[in-house]
């Protein structure tokens, strides 16, 4: 058999594998030489986040949980590049893999999904709120203190089961995967950056080869979209700013018009008491500098307790 001409790394669910088809639906279109079935070849990996169970993220180690494995496929040559959510990354990725793209984001937002309601503030008094982001839950509580927040973990079709089944009352989950799942059907309704405002990066995929392969930097490089990595690089300098995981309540959106970027940023004490939000507007080739800057000004509001 003749070797695939490029091989794409990527985790093994459903939402996964659909972003990897994605990626080789770009590059079939920008290089006709990969459009035949058998150029690209998607390699599924089982990572550390795959093999957890119902504890929070944060409770097992944060953010990489759903990168280690495959960024190790990449080091070691087995995949050529790797496809991720990229609020899944490390804010720092690992000495020797680089982002070659960003691909043009999906809806950042997050949404609700219920049954018994229409809207996060329309839940009864008590209701259970399957979740498992310590983001959600925490602004969740900052808005309703009332609810009780029950863990709900597994991929999109494992959680909206649960819901299904009367495990929570209530659910929230990210537009972007719903829709790339063909599943936007099941929202209940959108919530606005005021209600939820997205973890850093949330609807962008980012494509992480190792820095030195040229090849690969250029097969991607017409594939990145250029609105989208100023946004992911004042989301993630914010991030990186607040030394931010999972295990921190750390939420950020970035949005572009006529050339000028504004970056919404918050930080919220895990039991949602306490949330301090910021805001920075200027142009795209300062994204970093933005995002840096809210970060540096919300470490000072909120202590060096805020997430203990």
């Amino acid at each position: 058999m003749t070797p695939p001409l490029l091989r794409i790394g990527t985790r093994g669910s459903p939402l996964a594998l659909a972003q990897a088809e994605e990626l080789k639906r770009r590059l079939a279109t920008a290089h006709p030489s990969l459009a035949a079935s058998d150029a690209i070849e998607t390699i599924a990996i089982r990572t550390s986040g795959d093999r957890g169970g119902e504890r929070p993220l944060a409770e097992e180690g944060g953010k990489g949980l759903f990168t280690k494995e495959i960024e190790e496929a990449l080091f070691n040559g087995r995949i050529d590049v790797a496809i991720h959510s990229m609020k899944d990354m490390l804010a720092t990725l690992p000495k020797g893999l680089v982002i070659a793209a960003c691909l043009p984001r999906e809806d950042p937002h997050d949404a609700l999904l219920s049954p018994r309601a229409n809207s996060l503030g329309a839940l009864a008094k008590g209701a259970r709120l399957g979740t498992s982001s310590l983001r959600r839950k925490a602004l969740a509580l900052h808005a309703r203190p009332d609810l009780k927040i029950v863990p709900l973990r597994g991929n999109i079709g494992t959680r909206l089961a649960k819901l299904a089944a009367g495990d929570a009352d209530a659910t929230i989950l990210a537009i972007a995967g719903l829709k790339r799942l063909g599943l936007a059907d099941k929202i209940t309704a959108p919530l606005s950056p005021g209600e939820m405002l997205p973890a850093p990066a949330q609807g962008i995929l980012a494509v992480e080869i190792r820095a030195d392969d040229a090849r690969a930097r250029n097969l991607l490089a017409p594939l990145d979209h250029a609105e989208t990595a100023a946004c992911a690089a004042a989301e993630r300098a914010f991030l990186a700013a607040l030394d931010g995981s999972c295990r921190t309540p750390i939420a950020a959106l970035a949005t572009i018009a006529k050339g000028r970027l504004t970056l919404a940023a918050a930080i919220v004490s895990p039991d949602g008491s306490k949330l301090h939000r910021t805001e920075r507007k200027g142009t795209t080739a300062d994204a970093a500098a933005l995002g840096r800057d809210a970060g540096g000004e919300l470490k000072a509001r909120g202590g060096p307790g805020f997430f203990a």
